[in-house]
């Protein structure tokens, strides 16, 4: 969101550590001063398409395969860009004039988004990408659930944490997602994947599932459980879901917005897709002439023979008779259910692109200067397959798929300028490794809306409580222990399906406990993570994700049994023991 990201930029706090030379900055110029300064805003805005609005009845499940690239090198500090992705937000076309954000909530401060301020009132986004609170660092991106259920004063993205921003699990009364598959692990860092990545995507789909029926409440509470499926190389299947009384405890205290929220109402995608290109670190060099360079952190993307990036394809809606209906007759006591999203329920829209549109050194409530000339290294397109992209052009700043790293400030906008007209000193700035930071400064910090944990140190892993609904009625096992690719051990417990932390806080009977752990089990016995639920992506291979994150349930616990990540921390190396030194260190 718009303004969620010029908050972000602001408060990453790296703005400061100017540092003044000395010396011969151009082969035309012998001896000039000229200032440097590391600044957290050095690139922002989307890259993406539109989508037109979907027909009615097909807003019961989204999804679509998207390219999965090491975007930088190596993972850098103050970065933040996520992969191509959506936004499912709750459908209501006939308000026009409901403030669907209470007074109270961060997203109501957000005036432009009035007068209902539908946009930010509850989403489904995360997606893969890079994130300024991941602890753990690989290269590679990660995949990440996160779902928005109050005008963003909270944010859930796993079976007991939010999105980075807290390093204890989250309080009982905010857990909202539920662990669905027996199969995959969650970590609250993120999903991991192997690093043979080039050309290949991973599927993924929110589907809304009849696991659990309407309440009356209060609050009233729809039956819609979203559900996020994966198709890699190596998973196929539901992986967790957003419990539905996580979208309507909202209106417990609102009840202008009662049946508004995603446990009822149809989703729809907000008008298309888009990398979000959030926090980006630069380094501007100001010279004694009044001349302004800049450089970015080196951005690359993937590059087929045709000089194209294939980032998204096979964008597609689906209705209720795609799933939700056969799945809910299934739980009746009807026919058996192969899980397989019905094309004769689905809806393909023709998606276009949108014009590149970035900037840099964006303030609070201020847009940033404009880069132009973009068009001539790169533009977005729709290929003949109605797949996503970009088409990169011969150009005189670096090889087809590279984002040009250095600008120069002309006028009112910067264009990109070849290498060899760039100040030495500012090439040889180097951008700081992710590892070396010391804190995450989440965007609510010092927010008077909502106080909590938002500054948080690195260092510190990933943990729950040995009491409460984590413990009662508790695990099934004991801990098991797995080392990801991202220098992490994930530690985890096998739970019954029904006694998961999060749905502890419920005051559900005994027979509603036991008619959702049934359809649990079905699901068990019958979506394994070798069949077929999204159709097969038009171009491509899948991505593997880390297989360490595949599991195999313990002996008796082979149906109605998931395992909740209980800690995530990070792996000493095995050379010397040791770690990375911190920003603050050096």
């Amino acid at each position: 969101m718009y303004i969620r990201i010029l908050v972000s930029a602001l408060l990453l706090g790296i703005s400061g550590m100017i540092v003044h030379l000395s010396g011969p900055i151009s082969k035309k110029s012998t001896s000039v001063r000229y200032e440097i300064s590391q600044r957290a805003n050095g690139l922002h805005g989307y890259i993406g398409y539109s989508s037109p609005r979907r027909p009615d009845g097909f807003g019961a499940g989204i999804g679509f395969y998207t390219a999965v690239w090491p975007l930088v090198e190596k993972p850098l500090a103050g970065f933040q860009i996520g992969l191509p992705g959506n936004w499912i937000i709750p459908d209501n076309p006939d308000n026009k004039d409901i403030p669907c954000c209470p007074e109270g909530t961060i997203a109501r401060t957000w005036e432009p988004r009035g007068p209902t301020w539908a946009s930010v009132f509850q989403t489904q986004e995360g997606g893969l990408g890079y994130w300024r609170g991941n602890r753990y660092h690989y290269g590679p991106p990660k995949f990440s659930m996160n779902g928005v259920p109050n005008c963003y004063n909270s944010e859930i993205a796993s079976p007991g944490w939010p999105f980075f921003y807290r390093a204890e699990a989250l309080p009982e009364d905010e857990l909202g997602i539920a662990q669905l598959s027996n199969r995959i692990v969650v970590p609250p860092d993120g999903i991991t994947f192997v690093e043979d990545l080039e050309g290949k995507f991973l599927g993924y789909t929110h589907m809304m599932l009849p696991l659990t029926e309407k309440r009356e409440g209060p609050p009233p509470t729809g039956d819609q459980s979203w559900t996020l499926f994966l198709n890699a190389a190596n998973f196929k299947g539901p992986v967790a879901y957003y419990i539905p009384e996580m979208w309507s405890r909202l209106s417990k205290d609102y009840p202008a917005i009662e049946g508004m929220g995603l446990d009822a109402r149809e989703g729809t995608m907000g008008g298309g897709g888009a990398m979000e290109i959030n926090t980006v670190p630069s380094f501007e060099m100001k010279t004694e002439e009044g001349d302004l360079f800049i450089k970015i952190p080196q951005l690359q993307f993937p590059v087929d023979e045709n000089g194209r990036s294939v980032l998204v394809q096979d964008v597609t809606y689906y209705s209720k008779d795609a799933l939700f209906n056969p799945v809910k007759e299934w739980k009746k006591g009807g026919k058996a259910v192969s899980g397989a999203f019905s094309e004769a329920h689905a809806w393909k829209p023709d998606i276009s692109p949108r014009k590149i549109s970035l900037d840099q050194g964006a303030q609070l409530n201020a847009g940033g200067t404009h880069l132009g000339k973009l068009e001539n290294v790169v533009e977005t397109i729709v290929n003949e397959t109605n797949a996503f992209g970009l088409q990169w052009q011969e150009n005189p700043y670096g090889a087809k798929g590279l984002f040009p790293q250095y600008f120069k400030q002309e006028g009112d906008q910067r264009i990109p300028i070849p290498e060899e007209d760039v100040p030495a000193e500012l090439k040889a700035s180097n951008f700081a490794p992710a590892e070396t930071e010391e804190q995450y400064i989440n965007w609510r910090d010092g927010n008077e809306i909502v106080p909590g944990n938002f500054r948080i140190d690195k260092d510190l892993a990933y943990s729950s409580p040995e009491t409460g609904a984590w413990a009662n009625p508790g695990p099934a096992s004991a801990a098991f222990s797995v080392d990801l690719k991202d220098g992490s051990t994930v530690t985890y417990k096998w739970y019954r399906f029904i006694d998961q932390p999060s749905f502890q806080q419920f005051d559900w009977s005994r027979e509603e406990k036991e008619a959702l752990q049934a359809i649990v089990e079905k699901i068990h016995k019958s979506w394994t993570i070798d069949k077929t639920y999204m159709a097969p992506p038009t171009a491509g291979e899948l991505v593997a994700i880390d297989p360490v994150l595949i599991l195999t349930p313990p002996a008796g616990m082979e149906v109605g049994y998931v395992p909740i990540v209980v800690r995530q921390e990070r792996k000493m190396t095995a050379s010397n023991g040791s770690k990375l030194p911190r920003l603050a260190d050096l």
